[in-house]
């Protein structure tokens, strides 16, 4: 069961892909039913998710208690759940809400645990565990099931009275159980003997049975008259999604949204190097087979690719993503992530350096001395990724460069290398301009003998781009940087060098402006953080105010851990013990302030090139708070928008759900789950966070976006883990500010239950969750031919489309790739009524159209067939004809053959 919250649509796909494939191979078994009985708190892209991959109807348990008592009273706790947009029922699948307040057999046969615990017979005398209602269970015998059975038999019928049809679905079961004999049989004879007796008397009106979760979903489609899967008659429909969860009084779980938000970091870095190298691997052995040099090619990457897919899936699950697992299952999670991670980075390597190629006879993997070097390495799993220096000599140093989105791209590379003196020229040897800054290792520290220097590079669409690096300076095209240092009075000493002047203002705190081709950002000389945004086509800038704030927990018996937000009011100001230094870079390509605070450095950095990149805010907080006691830092942004208590978070990356500020709940309550974008807007603007990690986030008042950073809790919240959140690390969470201009006439529709990023928002998203990999050429001596540049697609996108995955497909041997390869496809929805003239990026729609057969460069489409989204049902024969069209918000999946 994965987690809903803070999973990405990427992984839950990949999960189920993974799975549903390994059931069909190893079982012969094709799932029909969806069963989330502990997942806090559900999302609406899971029942389009499982629609898709063909099953018919679903089970939900987490929801808030009180959402729980009106689907009773209104007979609502079975319905067919639909998504925002479906205009007619094409995303509709049944789903039944278990009415009480937990899974396990107290609160499954009817509404008094009291009673229904006395009928789990592993709770019998003498055993391990027992009924906290003490009473215990008693065997059913010849003397005893009459009465017994009368007892059962009574809340079996006043549980059926909250639902529609009159058949009832009793679960049987817990964590950790059926995994001894005993326990087998307790359960079934002692059921049996029950059900034997209320059989044999037809004037009880029961058919009682064992019965898998399918069964029982067939047998209430059998008594409704209708076909698995569809809307028995009165029936209700309902769109939207079932978050904050709260199992009791105000316990709202929405602290789990931000809990060890290293790891949720951790979980998108692989995400993207899995699809990056799915992608990548697919290209390569297509055309390896189809320059026929397959016998060169490391076939057995293949099986890197699947342990990658299999630590993805298993990081999905409810307590992994979560936050909410013991220490040392934490650590296993970190070891098999950044295995994975290493793995995956290799698989890209080998890929890469075939693809990039001129001849590819001379193709040839040296497990002990790759071609290329990876760009990062991580020394431990709880560590963060340090770059790999480029050492420079005479000879050139060639980069390749992986782009893995599906549009050409337009960004500002940046590298890191042993001296000042470098020139940097294109793969036909044309010098390029670059900017070459210092490398810094805290606030005042530069790194001695490493230089980062940063190209703005134009790459193809899930393409290799190759750059070469040389000793020697061009005056013209190597363009310095300038550093100042604000001080604020405290007694440091800074490093110098003499080919980078740095400027040191001991004690001046006035504001300062960084500027790009589209704006001024404007920045307090105090505290060094955000304060305005100025377009520049407009007189007036817009106040954005960014500040941090610490919530505490609450003093009663009550508080906040791993699952509960429980803060002790509203949050306080971070106040610094000492004022914070600050260092101002400004380049020609790239500009960025970095505060360094004691329990935070925020960077905001500046790209000055045209298009997505130049269009938003980078920014990162780097934030450690391991001496922190039952504390939880945030970072909230204000500005002028009337957004009047509506805000708006995304789910799974997937969609957009509107969300209202309610006052009359709890602070708490207002918590939602952050895995992509959130944002404000009003008749004027929209303000949208980008996140390239989930994290918890809210709008407690107008024109604010809040997000938690991090939270270290000294204790258990009482939901089943055990321990506080002490493990904390030094994190870094990325971001990316948006501030877009509505059109004349766009006016924000008031009360719809659908919203859309716009094109330039999607974009913008996607270069922060895919960032391109610059991986340097180990070999001095390049073989013959030397290095071109790779261009997979011979067409670009249409670029509301978003190539999902190109996944090989396994052999009948688990360990090596078949001929075949899926292709998943996601068209997304956007909202057309943000500015996008003018913006610097081309861009192109097709109304859903693309031609596959043409799709890339060098290879045929021998062979396409439309499946469902797992790949076990074929929606339609093969075709030859490789034109489809895809509905806005749909994802499509194709086997075939690419040669």
């Amino acid at each position: 069961m994965p987690d809903e919250a803070n999973s990405h649509y990427f992984a839950l796909i990949d999960q189920l892909i993974e799975g549903h494939q390994w059931l069909e191979k190893n079982l012969g078994a094709a799932p029909r039913s969806g069963w989330a009985v502990d997942p806090f708190g559900h999302s609406s892209t899971m029942p389009y998710l499982l629609r898709r991959a063909n099953l018919t109807s679903m089970l939900i348990q987490r929801v808030h208690y009180a959402i729980k008592k009106h689907f009773a009273a209104t007979h609502s706790l079975e319905f067919m759940w639909r998504q925002t947009w479906d205009a007619d029922s094409s995303t509709d699948i049944f789903c039944h809400m278990m009415p009480f307040y937990s899974y396990d057999v107290p609160h499954t046969c009817g509404p008094d645990p009291k009673i229904c615990c006395q009928f789990d017979f592993k709770r019998l005398p003498g055993g391990r565990i027992n009924c906290p209602w003490k009473v215990p269970p008693r065997a059913i015998t010849e003397a005893n099931v009459a009465e017994r059975a009368a007892l059962l038999l009574d809340q079996y019928r006043k549980k059926s009275r909250l639902f529609r049809s009159n058949v009832l679905l009793v679960p049987l079961g817990d964590d950790f159980r059926y995994d001894k004999p005993q326990e087998w049989d307790a359960q079934f004879f002692n059921y049996q003997r029950l059900f034997d007796f209320l059989n044999s008397k037809p004037d009880l009106h029961v058919q009682a049975q064992f019965g898998t979760l399918s069964d029982y979903f067939d047998a209430l489609y059998k008594r409704t008259g209708v076909e698995p899967g569809a809307r028995p008659p009165g029936f209700p429909v309902l769109s939207g999604d079932f978050f904050s969860y709260a199992d009791r009084e105000d316990h709202y779980w929405t602290g789990y949204y931000t809990s060890r938000p290293f790891y949720k970091s951790l979980d998108r870095v692989l995400e993207a190097h899995l699809r990056g190298a799915e992608i990548l691997y697919s290209l390569a052995v297509a055309h390896s087979r189809r320059s026929g040099v397959a016998g060169q090619y490391p076939l057995s990457n293949f099986a890197l690719l699947t342990e990658a897919r299999r630590t993805l899936g298993l990081f999905q699950h409810h307590d992994a993503i979560t936050g909410t697992a013991k220490e040392a299952v934490v650590v296993d999670y970190g070891v098999r992530l950044l295995r994975s991670l290493v793995s995956l980075k290799q698989v890209i390597i080998n890929a890469a350096h075939f693809l990039v190629l001129g001849d590819k006879e001379t193709y040839h993997v040296d497990p002990e001395s790759p071609f290329l070097q990876m760009d990062d390495t991580r020394l431990n799993h709880d560590t963060l990724p340090e770059r790999t220096v480029i050492q420079l000599e005479s000879s050139p140093r060639y980069v390749v460069l992986f782009n893995p989105l599906e549009q050409e791209r337009l960004s500002v590379v940046s590298l890191l290398v042993n001296s000042p003196r470098v020139r940097v020229l294109s793969e036909e040897g044309q010098l390029l301009a670059v900017q070459i800054s210092l490398h810094w290792s805290s606030a005042t520290d530069m790194v001695p003998d490493v230089y980062q220097v940063s190209v703005p590079l134009r790459l193809p669409a899930l393409g290799l781009g190759v750059l070469q690096l040389q000793l020697g300076l061009d005056g013209h095209r190597t363009l310095p940087s300038s550093v100042r240092i604000y001080l604020h009075g405290r007694p440091l000493s800074i490093s110098r060098h003499e080919a980078f002047p740095v400027r040191v203002i001991d004690s001046g705190t006035s504001d300062f402006a960084l500027s790009n081709r589209y704006m001024q950002v404007g920045f307090s000389g105090l505290t060094g953080l955000l304060k305005s945004i100025r377009r520049v086509d407009e007189e007036q800038e817009q106040r954005v105010d960014m500040e941090f704030l610490i919530y505490g927990t609450r003093t009663s018996k009550d508080k906040s851990g791993a699952y509960l937000f429980l803060p002790d009011g509203e949050a306080k100001p971070y106040v610094p013990k000492d004022p914070p230094v600050l260092r101002v870079t400004e380049g020609p390509f790239v500009s960025e302030v970095v505060a360094y605070y004691e329990h935070f450095h925020q960077v905001v950095r500046l790209y000055n090139v045209p298009g997505v990149e130049g269009l938003s805010l980078d920014m990162s907080s780097l934030v450690d708070i391991r001496d922190y006691v039952n504390k939880e830092l945030a970072l909230r942004i204000h500005m002028d928008i009337g957004s009047q208590g509506t805000f708006f978070t995304d789910l799974n990356g997937f969609q957009v759900q509107p969300r209202r500020y309610l006052k009359k709940l709890p602070l708490q309550a207002n918590f939602y789950p952050m895995p992509a974008m959130a944002y404000i807007q009003d008749a004027r603007n929209r303000l949208t966070l980008h996140t390239a990690q989930a994290l918890g986030v809210s709008s407690l008042g107008d024109g604010q976006l809040e997000v938690i950073l991090d939270r270290r809790l000294m204790q258990d919240d009482n939901r089943g883990l055990g321990q506080g959140l002490k493990d904390n690390k030094r994190t870094c969470n990325r971001f990316r500010l948006l501030l877009e201009r509505r059109t004349a006439g766009s006016e924000v529709q008031d009360g719809v239950s659908t919203s859309y990023p716009s094109l330039l928002s999607h974009l913008t998203s996607m270069y922060l969750n895919a960032p391109v990999l610059a991986l340097p050429v180990a070999k001095r001596q390049l073989p013959g031919p030397g290095l071109r540049s790779f261009h997979p697609l011979a067409s670009p996108l249409p670029c509301d489309f978003h190539l999902l995955n190109l996944r090989t497909l396994q052999a009948e041997d688990d360990a090596l790739p078949s001929a075949e390869t899926a292709l998943l496809l996601h068209r997304k929805g956007f909202d057309c009524g943000l500015e996008a003239k003018n913006l610097g990026f081309n861009c192109t729609t097709s109304q859903g159209k693309v031609a596959l057969g043409s799709l890339f460069h060098g290879l045929d489409v021998g062979f396409l067939q439309p499946t469902s989204l797992t790949l076990l049902y074929p929606l339609a024969s093969p075709s030859n004809s490789t034109d489809i069209y895809v509905e806005p918000m749909e994802i499509v999946t194709f086997r075939l053959r690419l040669g």
